[in-house]
């Protein structure tokens, strides 16, 4: 990721107008935590057409900074006993992952959660990825998928690699993962991550929709290209429509408050027992067929992120259709940053000027002080 080069006085609020001003962002809104207390800035809006601006409580598509929870709720059943990290695809989903080339005797769970598994992504199926790409998605838009579907577009590509290898980052893995979760424990994933995360964290805003098109509570309109490849693409509002195509893999809806709460207690030890803690955050080079985001290494659910100022940083970030966020913070917890953009054309570049301004050179002067 390049940095956007910026004055060593750039305040967080001033990256958030950079944001909107360079990259074309419909808006951006972000929170700031640590010990000196909480910052909530935004330029742009939630609805470009009646000039409603960006708020503190609104809830959005988080993408695939899903994978965190989801990864979270194994964690929290294998504390419980229900599973192991060892476990292999096979003792829980007999016969699922097998055939052309797959052997789910030889892919554990923690390969699917650290994507080291070598099973390829659905979503990059070319036949599945042009249905949700330009006018295609209109047609398609509220199309429900069941996860076993979706997993079996997955594995119709032969394994890109052996178990173990080499870093490929797949949806499918965390379909899989959750399938798991489901089989361990005789309920839906929906209802383990509320009863492990949800409830106990008390995020109120915090939910997996599934195929419920519309998002509940105030939220920001969701602006999309359809991910067409035009540069001059349309813009369209792409806010209601069915996200069980990422599920456990990127369909929660969140609000940067809830984020922060998550992250905090995940960075701080809070949510995890020791034991566990230190298997999330035990990392893996993202090097693989597939190039992934610059200077990063994977976890369970987490990557950390050696940012352009010397900062390593912590979290998980996401896009989908009109919405990118980014969710990251210090190892410690101590220091968070949630931010999101409700337009999905800027790239992750839309994000460096504020996390040069939390986590770089001067930052802790930066903004915080309730507000």
């Amino acid at each position: 990721m390049t940095s956007v080069p910026s004055p060593a006085t750039t305040t967080p609020q001033d990256a958030l107008d950079q944001a909107v001003a360079r990259f074309g962002a419909p808006g951006i809104a972000a929170e700031v935590r640590d010990g000196r207390g909480t910052w909530f800035g935004s330029a742009g809006f939630s609805d470009t057409a009646t000039g409603l601006r960006r708020q503190p409580s609104e809830r959005f598509r988080i993408g695939s900074t899903t994978k965190a929870f989801t990864a979270a709720v194994v964690l929290l059943l294998a504390a419980e006993g229900r599973l192991g990290l060892d476990d292999t695809v096979e003792r829980w989903l007999p016969g699922l992952v097998a055939g052309n080339g797959h052997d789910g005797r030889t892919v554990t769970l923690r390969q699917l959660l650290d994507h080291t598994s070598g099973i390829f992504n659905y979503g990059n199926d070319p036949e599945f990825f042009a249905k949700g790409v330009g006018e295609a998605w209109f047609r398609h838009r509220f199309d429900s998928h069941a996860p076993e579907e979706l997993v079996r577009i997955g594995l119709a590509t032969p394994p890109l690699f052996a178990p173990g290898e080499a870093f490929l980052y797949s949806n499918t893995n965390y379909f899989l993962a959750a399938l798991i979760a489901e089989r361990a424990t005789g309920r839906t994933f929906a209802q383990e991550l509320d009863r492990l995360v949800v409830r106990p964290l008390g995020l109120a805003g915090t939910s997996l929709p599934g195929a419920r098109a519309h998002i509940e509570g105030p939220h920001p309109l969701h602006y999309s290209t359809l991910f067409s490849g035009d540069a001059a693409a349309a813009v369209h509002d792409a806010t209601v429509m069915d996200q069980s195509f990422a599920w456990a893999a990127g369909g929660i809806v969140s609000t940067l408050g809830d984020l922060q709460c998550f992250f905090r207690a995940l960075l701080g030890a809070d949510l995890l027992p020791a034991a566990e803690q230190r298997e999330m955050f035990t990392t893996v080079g993202t090097a693989g067929p597939v190039p992934w985001i610059p200077g990063t290494r994977y976890g369970l659910g987490v990557f950390s992120q050696d940012l352009p100022c010397g900062t390593t940083v912590w979290g998980n970030a996401g896009a989908t259709y009109g919405s990118w966020t980014y969710a990251v913070g210090s190892r410690d917890g101590g220091r968070l940053l949630t931010v999101q953009v409700n337009g999905d054309w800027s790239g992750l570049g839309v994000f460096d000027g504020v996390l040069d301004a939390v986590f770089g050179r001067g930052a802790a002067g930066g903004e915080p002080s309730r507000g």
